[in-house]
């Protein structure tokens, strides 16, 4: 296939959101084209929209955004079988090396020369998938039945990133965990909570909508910092907290928050560079400090709990809009007075 073209979401600066079109090129013959169907706006994104960049990652060319994708099969290269066009696909944004000893041990959320759509991680830049047509790897197509909204497959992704972060925790059956920070990952490590069977869920955040969110979605308790300042303080130390916000405030209110020997798994995106957190509260509280770092064999968890229907990702989408309308769609998901979980669609 030759001669394509397609429309793709680019960021150029901070603010410098476009559509613009891209060419193609031929299709290589281990790789598939897949038509875009709907993709959710990241919290990642949203950092590059505003920022330029998203923690240490600084755009420094043009990049197409998105990595929560689900479409159709447009066409298949010479090399590909298992795969037909017409076929609804959830896609993994990532691909690991599969030889770096972080792959090796098992660990491929971690690999050092992973691919991973829409990131400014690496230079070049790695493309992600807003976009009318885009490439990728057979790979990382799962299949979903047609029965399966293609807008529910696109949340395969973040859906992944909360199954790893509750994986990271441990055994949460019968403990009491908090989460700081009620946007979408917030809200879906929720859901992945109570599946693990956790014995209490409070959601924190500092704003009213996404809380009232969390009461729908099952949180035994809400706690809005604007009349309670104290956060994970207020709930009388939490076995597990989750720190979902990406912000200082949020993590130095976990570690403190948390029980004695209680612990704290880094979810949010903190801001570039050092930042500050009462670190002596770990070492005189002996918590467990857990970072967790997107997702691996989650993926395919993911996939299987939303055909399956155990988990409604469509319950935390707030609005949807075209792919042409991308910059709008993005000052949109900024509003949190408005918006929850923004989807882009193919029309």
């Amino acid at each position: 296939m030759s001669g394509a073209s397609a429309r793709a979401a680019t960021i150029f600066a901070a603010e410098d959101l476009r559509v613009v079109e891209r060419e193609l090129g031929d299709l290589a013959p281990g790789a598939v084209r897949v038509r875009f169907g709907a993709g959710g706006i990241c919290g990642s994104d949203m950092h590059y929209f505003r920022h330029g960049r998203t923690g240490d990652f600084v755009v420094k060319e043009p990049l197409i955004l998105g990595h929560e994708v689900a479409g159709t099969i447009d066409a298949v290269g010479a090399d590909v079988s298992g795969l037909v066009v017409g076929q609804r696909v959830a896609i993994n944004p990532a691909r690991a090396c599969g030889h770096c000893p972080r792959c090796r041990e098992g660990r491929a959320n971690l690999c050092e020369n992973v691919f991973f759509m829409g990131s400014a991680s690496k230079d070049p830049h790695m493309q992600g998938g807003f976009a009318s047509l885009f490439d990728t790897t057979p790979g990382q197509c799962f299949a979903v039945p047609d029965t399966v909204p293609v807008e529910a497959a696109a949340l395969a992704e973040p859906l992944a990133v909360c199954l790893h972060a509750v994986h990271r925790a441990g055994d949460l059956e019968g403990r009491s965990v908090a989460i700081v920070g009620a946007g979408p990952i917030g809200l879906l490590t929720l859901l992945a909570a109570r599946l693990e069977s956790a014995a209490s869920v409070a959601m924190i955040d500092v704003a009213a909508a996404p809380l009232a969110f969390a009461a729908r979605l099952g949180a035994d308790r809400t706690i809005d910092l604007s009349a309670e300042p104290d956060g994970v303080a207020t709930l009388g130390a939490p076995d597990i907290v989750f720190e979902v916000s990406g912000t200082a405030a949020g993590l130095s209110s976990a570690i403190t928050g948390v029980r004695r020997g209680g612990i704290v798994v880094q979810v949010g995106n903190l801001p570039g560079g050092a930042v500050p957190a009462p670190m002596n509260a770990v070492m005189a509280k002996e918590l467990d400090l857990r970072g967790t770092f997107r997702f691996d064999r989650e993926f395919a968890e993911a996939v299987e709990l939303i055909v399956s229907g155990q988990v409604d990702v469509l319950a935390i989408v707030t609005a949807r809009r075209p792919l042409d309308l991308a910059p709008d769609a993005f000052r949109l998901a900024l509003d949190r007075t408005r918006s929850v979980k923004v989807l882009l669609t193919a029309g």
